[in-house]
């Protein structure tokens, strides 16, 4: 099948970019990035500079795959990273865009790599537990409930892509941020800091220049695990007690 590409290219950070028009013959069991690289090889082959993109574990996995196609983050499959996302779903002759994250807090590297450090930066303001639970077996003979064990393990679940970022009209990192809050605050492991965790997290998030959350529902939408709009709530409620708390 013959696709018809139009890919972000972009030299560096403080460069312009461009849409560059490419084709490609690509199988329909070729996954998208599987089709990528054959148009690296294409480009590789004649002298030019190939098309930088991320990606490690191309199992669905890891989040890397970071990509808008045709104004979608991770593509038209829901529920699925860019890796993940097989040729099959597209038609001979399909013409795609390929873009990057579009965020402030996520600066272009190069062509389709974009800078999500952001995300690690809010994860070390709180984004953990440092209270000593002893070895796993002590830390797991804890009691806790299934229906929070399972909304727990549901909100860990997000990788940290950053398409609910990029999803957002005002490029809000709600979403990301609610889901690593909820996961710990829902655990007694996380009980202890969670009130401090949330303050500042919610502070690294403004300081990297995130937009605020207005309920589009885009975020939860695109999200590749599929993390429950209800992070945000919860975030919100942890936020609220947090102050009442400090006052």
């Amino acid at each position: 099948m013959l696709i018809k590409l139009k890919i972000w290219r972009q030299s560096g950070p403080e460069q312009a970019g461009f849409f560059e028009d490419h084709k490609v013959e690509a199988s329909p069991d070729m996954s998208f990035l599987e089709m990528l690289d054959v148009l690296n090889e294409q480009l590789l082959a004649t002298d030019k500079d190939p098309i930088a993109f991320d990606h490690d574990c191309r199992e669905g996995i890891c989040g890397a795959c970071s990509m808008v196609i045709d104004g979608q983050p991770h593509g038209p499959r829901r529920g699925t990273t860019v890796c993940q996302l097989h040729m099959r779903e597209y038609t001979d002759g399909a013409e795609i865009t390929v873009e990057p994250w579009r965020a402030r807090a996520f600066p272009i590297v190069k062509d389709l790599v974009v800078d999500r450090g952001a995300f690690d930066r809010i994860q070390t303001a709180g984004g953990y537990v440092s209270v000593g639970t002893g070895s796993a077996p002590d830390a797991n003979t804890i009691p806790i409930g299934k229906d929070n064990a399972d909304e727990a393990f549901d909100y860990a679940a997000c990788i940290g892509c950053g398409a609910c970022v990029a999803a957002c009209p005002n490029a809000s990192a709600m979403l990301f941020v609610g889901s690593k809050v909820a996961h710990l605050a829902l655990l007694p492991q996380g009980s202890v800091e969670r009130r401090a965790r949330i303050r500042n997290m919610v502070q690294a998030m403004d300081a990297e220049g995130f937009g605020g959350c207005t309920n589009h529902g885009e975020c939860s939408a695109y999200c590749p695990k599929k993390i429950s709009f209800d992070a945000i709530a919860l975030l919100n409620r942890e936020y609220w007690k947090a102050g009442i708390a400090r006052n």
